[in-house]
């Protein structure tokens, strides 16, 4: 089990452990969630290529790299 202190900003780090185990890089979004049960959940969301920024075509590359990327985290890390 990892933990984390909250900072009096709101801000908490997540451990490294966690972070590897999720695949997370800076940059990438997290959503949370409150549970009825009063825990919470979260889960890195990952986008769709449709969702990418760029100059169209010209992003191929990039985009089959992060379209690679993120199928090889789907890969390692199924869902629980």
């Amino acid at each position: 089990m990892s933990a984390a202190t909250l900072t009096s900003k709101g801000q908490a780090t997540i451990p490294k452990d966690i972070r590897t185990g999720l695949g997370l890089e800076a940059g990438d979004r997290i959503e949370f969630h409150l549970l009825s049960n009063g825990s919470a959940s979260m889960r890195l969301k990952r986008g769709t290529l449709g969702q990418l920024k760029g100059p169209g075509l010209n992003s191929l590359p990039h985009s089959h790299n992060l379209a690679s990327r993120h199928a090889a985290r789907a890969l390692s890390n199924p869902a629980v």
